[in-house]
């Protein structure tokens, strides 16, 4: 393995210090002050796969089991300089092989709805659309009415 080449390594939590980094790194998509300390203090306390490209850490995604047959993606961010270098797609992909192992069937994401115009979610969209996941509801109070959920799903094979 080059020091180039992305590597995951898996926490029982999220390093808060690391979290706050990225997601701070992110404001176009983490913009909102009270979710994202409710973020990074929630990714603490999940499974959490950071991905590494040498001694830097360049982002992570942390997951909870929703119900036994469902895993959620809570969090997922990667630094802006790493956007489209195959860092989120090998991200969600670990994330697919724990709840697998977790007997999970299905890998669920909340994202910003399309019913709420934004370039940088409509990016989102398309990458969970990109790595298999399909909408599934809208949900539009679950974060507020001027923040419309929308969940994302795909079956784990």
């Amino acid at each position: 393995m080059t020091d180039a080449t992305p590597r995951i390594i898996w926490t029982p939590g999220a390093d808060r210090s690391v979290a706050e980094t990225i997601l701070r790194a992110l404001p176009d998509w983490f913009g909102i002050e009270e979710a994202l300390v409710g973020y990074v203090e929630a990714s603490g306390a999940m499974p959490t796969a950071t991905a590494w490209i040498g001694d830097k850490v360049v982002g992570f995604a942390s997951m909870e089991q929703a119900t036994p047959a469902a895993c959620d993606v809570h969090v997922i961010g990667v630094l802006p300089d790493c956007h489209d270098q195959g860092i989120g797609r090998l991200l969600i992909g670990a994330l697919e092989n724990r709840a697998r192992s977790q007997g999970a069937r299905f890998l669920t994401v909340k994202t910003l709805s399309s019913s709420y115009p934004d370039p940088f979610y409509d990016r989102t969209r398309g990458f969970y659309e990109a790595v298999g996941f399909a909408p599934l509801a809208e949900l539009p109070l679950h974060w507020g009415p001027d923040n419309p959920c929308l969940l994302m799903g795909k079956a784990l094979a």
